[in-house]
């Protein structure tokens, strides 16, 4: 079995008390082309494959980010997130039982030694093409 590992900044997520507003500044400010969700960097790896990374304000009292107490959550890219998550709980790390799959990829998440809630996305970045 392959073990998994991160390829990537998957996204940055962070509270704000008005995320329509941020994202406006932002869009603005600094040109990012900002949607309901945030923005969406376009790039491409190392094997020219189209890859993306989400910036996304969430609102000041989203549950999201439980049971981390931060205002912000990082995503990583990662291969194999299955396995990855299996080898992360041997390894004694906290790891939060679920995984979800949509059309764009899989995303898991665990907890750091600081605990910060960490998402871990296998991306399937063509069907964004």
């Amino acid at each position: 079995m392959k073990k998994g590992k991160v390829t990537g900044i998957g996204g940055l997520f962070f509270k704000t008390a008005n995320p329509s507003e941020t994202k406006d500044w932002y869009k603005n400010h600094l040109g990012f082309n900002t949607d309901d969700w945030g923005c969406t960097f376009w790039w491409k790896d190392e094997h020219g494959n189209k890859c993306s990374t989400q910036w996304s304000p969430f609102a000041k009292d989203t549950t999201y980010f439980e049971p981390s107490k931060k205002d912000f959550m990082f995503n990583y890219r990662v291969e194999n997130l299955v396995e990855l998550l299996e080898q992360l709980k041997k390894d004694g790390v906290t790891v939060i039982d679920k995984i979800e799959e949509y059309d764009y990829g899989k995303f898991g998440w665990i907890v750091d030694l600081d605990g910060n809630k960490i998402e871990l996305w296998e991306p399937k970045d063509a069907s964004f093409l």
